[in-house]
């Protein structure tokens, strides 16, 4: 992460280089990341490869303004976020689902420590979670504009709950980014993961509201929850959202794959 690339991925959030590693200033890259970089796994239908490497990723998110899911979208931002002076860790998590918790390296989250003292989960790849990042060592609720969420222990982990459901669980210990390869395989080829399975594009508006396009489905949500979903007929209405509402050109409508093994 060079000089260069570190400016080039700030001009795509829209900001300015922060003059110190602040808490301050990594709520803004944060909020800013969630409204700019999509949370999206078109790559898994588009016979894209998903490469864990920070070229990889790099060259993803920065040159090809796209976005990604966790371990790209938070992978990405840590290099970032380590180029501008944090302290970066990345952490593995697990996620709380109908079945218990999923696989392990199911999730990537940042731990980041600031300048002044912050000690922060930073998270710019779970879809709908908080806006801001949560302070690691709070126990008590932290009330954000996505919810009201609280870092409690379990374990010797710490589960991550919104409006008091877990959400996942992270484990504290630091990883590496090659760590996630095997969890970021699985879920790009599985059939039993939620990815594989659907597609799904979204991004935080500017409002605090959301925009999603899961197929053909477009819903945008206002700030204060209220909801209104829209059928998109043709290839042009489609390609148009992924162009106009999350900054991606596309050739091709993507379709599901479904899961490459059995």
């Amino acid at each position: 992460m060079n000089p260069t690339r570190t400016d080039a991925y700030l001009r795509r959030l829209g900001a300015e280089r922060p003059a110190r590693p602040t808490t301050e200033a990594l709520r803004d890259l944060h909020l800013r990341h969630l409204r700019t970089v999509p949370f999206e796994n078109l790559s898994i239908h588009l016979g894209e490869p998903v490469v864990l490497d920070e070229q990889a990723l790099l060259d993803k998110v920065v040159e090809a303004r796209r976005g990604g899911f966790c371990y790209e979208l938070n992978g990405a931002f840590g290099l970032l976020l380590a180029s501008l002076g944090y302290e970066v860790q990345l952490l593995a998590g697990r996620v709380h689902g109908d079945e218990g918790l999923g696989i392990p390296y199911d999730h990537l989250a940042l731990r980041v420590r600031t300048v002044d003292g912050g000690d922060l989960v930073a998270d710019v790849g779970f879809g709908a979670h908080s806006h801001l990042p949560l302070d690691f060592g709070e126990r008590g609720d932290q009330v954000d504009p996505g919810g009201t969420f609280r870092v409690v222990e379990a374990g010797g982990d710490l589960d991550v709950l919104r409006n008091g459901k877990p959400q996942y669980r992270l484990e504290t210990r630091p990883r590496t980014l090659p760590d996630f390869r095997a969890g970021a395989w699985w879920h790009s080829t599985s059939p039993e993961s939620h990815f594989t399975q659907s597609l799904v594009c979204s991004r935080i508006t500017e409002d605090g509201g959301r925009i999603t396009l899961s197929g053909r489905t477009l819903t945008t949500t206002d700030a204060e929850g209220r909801k209104e979903v829209r059928e998109l007929g043709t290839d042009e209405e489609v390609l148009a959202v992924y162009r106009d509402g999350f900054g991606i050109g596309l050739s091709e409508v993507p379709t599901v794959r479904g899961g490459q093994f059995g």
